[in-house]
């Protein structure tokens, strides 16, 4: 199953570059090739110490460690160029729409920062707790693959990346960039304010979608596109969803850290309510689809059978 779940993650990789090669050439794109290319040695760093691993001195966990690791280095460069092109072919943007389902169910951000500016030190804690999102995925490829379950290690990073293509074209079909982009909150309320991402910069996101990405390089605005559905929440959602094979021990701080970075999502991401509460059945169908591709390659992929002479000669020593 190894052998099938690793072949399977390096198409996906491999299949996406091509795109982005092929559509940026076609495209004319303006990308910062030496930033992406730093990425390169990085990538292929990993892929070779989880061949030498693999090949020569056989270690499944570390094996899984850095084959994960490669392939999430090469996937989220590759998803993050797709999702800068995507600009261009976008459907119509829905801020304001998902704002007004955001007051529907009661919930209005523009009030919650007024709010959270009163709160500094609980704000404090939601900037830095909003950051674990990215750095618990490492994490979580970590420990599931140094404890044993390689064959997770590796559905784990699937997930990840089929809820990213996920996100990815549903917000294509309708772009949002939060309710960032559609308010602008008093000087001296966004002075108070400690946050991840703010007004500022999702008015300059909004523009991208109007004037184009411009020169796509590796910073915050061409990196952190995708408003509905919250790919930050549906992260969150994944890493539980994996963890519940662990022990308790990590599990249920991960369960807390993890509601705490969903909740603390509109605040530091400036994103609507409706975007979180969208990651959930976006996280859902990302599960399923993950399962799906890894049971099409499986059929797709020749499973190595041991001979004749290896199938008699374990018999005998049985």
């Amino acid at each position: 199953m190894v052998p099938v779940l690793q072949r399977t993650l390096f198409a996906v990789a491999a299949s996406l570059i091509a795109v982005d090669i092929a559509w940026g050439v076609a495209g004319h794109f303006h990308v910062d090739v030496v930033a992406y290319g730093r990425l390169v040695p990085l990538g292929l760093a990993l892929l070779a110490g989880g061949i030498f691993y693999q090949t020569r001195r056989p270690d499944d966990s570390i094996v899984a460690m850095l084959l994960g690791a490669s392939f999430l280095v090469f996937f989220s460069a590759a998803a993050n160029l797709l999702n800068n092109y995507l600009l261009t072919i976008a459907g119509p943007r829905i801020d304001v729409q998902l704002d007004a389902a955001d007051r529907v169910l009661g919930f209005d951000w523009y009030r919650l920062m007024v709010t959270m500016a009163d709160h500094p030190v609980l704000n404090g804690w939601l900037f830095y707790i909003y950051g674990l999102a990215l750095p618990e995925v490492a994490l979580m490829l970590v420990v599931l693959a140094w404890s044993g379950k390689v064959d997770k290690a590796y559905r784990f990073c699937l997930t990840v990346a089929v809820g990213a293509l996920t996100t990815i074209f549903l917000w294509a079909f309708r772009p949002a960039f939060g309710a960032m982009s559609l308010y602008t909150l008093p000087v001296e309320v966004a002075k108070k304010l400690e946050v991840a991402l703010n007004c500022e910069f999702g008015k300059a996101q909004a523009l991208m979608l109007r004037d184009g990405p411009g020169f796509i390089t590796l910073d915050a605005v061409h990196g952190s596109l995708i408003g509905f559905p919250s790919y930050h929440g549906a992260l969150a959602l994944i890493v539980v969803w994996y963890a519940r094979s662990l022990p308790r021990l990590f599990f249920w701080p991960l369960l807390v850290i993890n509601a705490l970075i969903l909740m603390s999502t509109p605040i530091q991401g400036g994103h609507h309510l409706v975007d979180v509460l969208a990651s959930f059945p976006v996280t859902a169908l990302s599960i399923f689809l993950a399962a799906r591709l890894e049971k099409a390659c499986k059929k797709l992929v020749p499973v190595n059978k041991p001979s004749k002479a290896a199938e008699s000669a374990a018999a005998a020593t049985g």
